[in-house]
């Protein structure tokens, strides 16, 4: 056990594993995920280790990573992005290997002159995770773009198409993430090979729709931009509140932001001060901010628990309250504490749940 979840996260804590290795080949990664299973090792294929969270105690099984980065266009594929609502061609599908790191794939459709996924520009981990998550930020998603993933079938022992209609996509989840269970552990029932997305041979963006971010590039919401310049900017809104990866800042030392924004009924939403924000889902339920909850229930950017220390091993990010960091030299139970007080302030402050976004190996919350 010389590796350590640890060195494979953001977050840097985790235990040792009992092994580790990266594919190196398509039939390389489905023969690893083949051969735990036979044996009955507990399996965890590992993208860029942004979005979880490892106990210090050990995870006995086989953790492997998909090593492959490869991406390439596929050829037309009828309607993508706004072009689609006029009748005008516009699709262009591409596919990229799971291992591929996510925001080298969003820079390389830019590169190809295809639009769609410069709004999720500097999202860490890998194209894999991506469908899993249905990662989104600054108004947009994945399930917008995404045509299909092929995927190893845990159950059925073979190689699967799931297309985007079979995924069934909602906030921040898909059906290969509410497979991850006690029967197929961190990894879930499908593992992704590749995914295929269909996008807009344009150089403008996608529709912006974050107020913040038109506001920053001199459009209104809903209009259109230069795709290169939305990802600039949207880059430098993630900088500024530690979202984007470096390792001479701690508040990168993450996994993001660490909770989903609640999702309430009619009745509990009427329960919140008329000050939280609402925004309505469409269904006849509201969306608030985990971060307006977080704050307002006491919990500042930077907040730490005592035991944490001085200065803290753990604590909240000093740019952005939703994002637990590790000041250096944090272990996985400092983070969990950190969690689990966050959740407990707003529990009793409002009477909301907040579900924690990474996935949680060796902890059960």
């Amino acid at each position: 056990m010389s590796t350590r979840l640890s060195s494979l996260t953001t977050l840097r804590v985790g235990g040792p594993v009992g092994s580790y290795a990266v594919a190196d080949s398509r039939e390389d990664l489905i023969g690893r995920v083949r051969a735990a299973d036979a044996g009955g090792s507990p399996l965890l294929v590992i993208g860029g280790g942004s979005n979880l969270l490892a106990a210090d105690t050990p995870f006995n099984g086989a953790v492997v990573r998909d090593g492959r980065h490869e991406a390439r266009v596929l050829g037309e594929g009828g309607h993508a992005g706004p072009a689609a609502q006029d009748g005008a061609p516009g699709g262009v599908l591409v596919r990229a290997s799971a291992g591929t790191p996510w925001d080298a794939f969003v820079s390389w459709t830019l590169d190809q002159g295809l639009s769609g996924l410069e709004a999720l520009s500097g999202i860490p981990g890998t194209v894999g995770a991506s469908p899993v998550q249905n990662v989104g930020a600054y108004g947009h998603e994945v399930a917008e773009t995404l045509d299909h993933v092929l995927v190893w079938d845990r159950q059925e022992g073979r190689e699967a198409r799931l297309n985007a209609e079979d995924l069934g996509f909602g906030y921040r989840t898909s059906v290969i993430k509410r497979s991850l269970s006690a029967d197929w552990g961190p990894t879930g029932r499908w593992v992704v090979l590749d995914a295929v997305f269909r996008l807009e041979r344009s150089s403008l963006s996608a529709p912006v729709l974050y107020g913040e971010l038109a506001r920053r590039i001199g459009v209104r919401a809903g209009e259109r931009a230069q795709a290169r310049l939305v990802r600039d900017a949207v880059l430098a809104l993630r900088a500024g509140k530690g979202m984007v990866l470096d390792d001479a800042d701690h508040d990168t030392w993450s996994a993001g932001s660490f909770f989903t924004n609640p999702i309430l009924s009619a009745d509990e939403a009427d329960a919140l001060p008329a000050e939280a924000p609402r925004f309505p889902t469409g269904d006849g339920r509201i969306k608030t901010s985990a971060a307006w909850l977080i704050d307002h229930a006491g919990f500042t950017k930077g907040f730490a628990l005592p035991e944490a220390g001085d200065p803290p091993r753990a604590s909240l990010s000093t740019k952005h309250v939703l994002a637990l960091t590790n000041r250096g030299g944090a272990a996985a139970s400092d983070i969990e504490a950190l969690a689990r007080a966050v959740r407990a302030g707003v529990r009793r402050a409002y009477g909301v749940d907040l579900a924690p976004e990474p996935v949680a190996v060796g902890i059960a919350w």
